[in-house]
């Protein structure tokens, strides 16, 4: 399972102090498993993390880039994703005269952001198993190969309903199980804030793995969107889009043992 796969991942510690931990595709929470999640402290239900037909998590949990998570904070499509996420960008942006990457940025208004052409971020719309979509037709091991790959063609190419969202399957568990994402790609996105480098890429790699954290590990964007608030080629035209969900911020803090999730797209997994 690699890349654009988005998932739900749970470390959690009970009063005891015994932790259990776990990974799982968010379509899969229902029942036996959503009762232990709310039995351990979390406060939302299945539906408030993935609805088809409300506004839930998956709607403020984006794809950034190639493959980094972020997540839309603000119902005017402000991004929040890691510096490391956004480096490269900040990079392209700094010169001798306006060193970005040293001494950070912050745009003063709308106007002030920064586009960057080629940079994307992906929202999830949907998310199927389609195993026996994907199986059907199957006669002969020797044919699987082949009657697969037709069969993803052909799903993919009636799910995207001409172009409107893009579809994709990607196979679990060894092929055992299909998963179909249907997903909106939004191609002007913003940069508008960054700190200096000395905080946002203190400790680097050696620090990205280790907790606690001392980094300011972290970059700001805001997605834009034509006026009918779906995908647009970058233009000045364009304006803040307006998501279905926003991770509402809150300045209570937190309590030993409290119920931690971390919902995302991983690079790779074999959980």
């Amino acid at each position: 399972m690699k890349k654009i796969l988005l998932f739900i991942s749970v470390i959690a510690l009970t009063g005891s102090l015994l932790s259990k931990e776990g990974m799982w595709v968010p379509i899969f929470l229902e029942g036996a498993l959503m009762d232990d999640m709310n039995t351990m402290g979390l406060h939302l239900s299945a539906e408030d993390i993935y609805s088809v037909n409300s506004s839930s998590l998956k709607d403020a949990v984006v794809r950034f880039g190639g493959g980094c998570t972020a997540e839309i904070i603000s119902s005017n499509g402000l991004l929040l994703t890691n510096h490391h996420c956004g480096y490269s960008t900040i990079q392209a942006h700094s010169s001798l005269e306006n060193d970005y990457l040293t001494n950070g940025f912050w745009a003063a208004d709308h106007a002030s952001e920064l586009k960057n052409p080629g940079l994307e971020v992906t929202i999830i719309k949907r998310i199927e198993d389609v195993t026996d979509l994907v199986l059907e037709g199957l006669t002969e091991l020797e044919e699987r190969d082949s009657t697969v790959k037709a069969n993803i063609a052909r799903i993919t190419r009636e799910r995207s309903k001409d172009g409107k969202y893009e579809a994709s399957i990607k196979p679990f568990y060894g092929g055992n199980q299909f998963i179909l994402f249907i997903a909106e790609t939004f191609k002007d996105i913003r940069l508008v804030g960054a700190p200096p480098s000395s905080i946002g890429k203190y400790g680097f790699d050696t620090d990205n793995w280790v907790w606690p954290r001392h980094t300011g590990d972290f970059s700001m964007f805001r997605i834009y969107a034509g006026k009918d608030n779906k995908p647009s080629p970058p233009s000045d035209e364009n304006v803040p889009y307006k998501p279905a969900h926003h991770l509402p911020i809150s300045l209570k803090g937190y309590n030993e043992g409290d119920f931690t999730m971390v919902y995302g797209f991983p690079y790779r997994t074999e959980e």
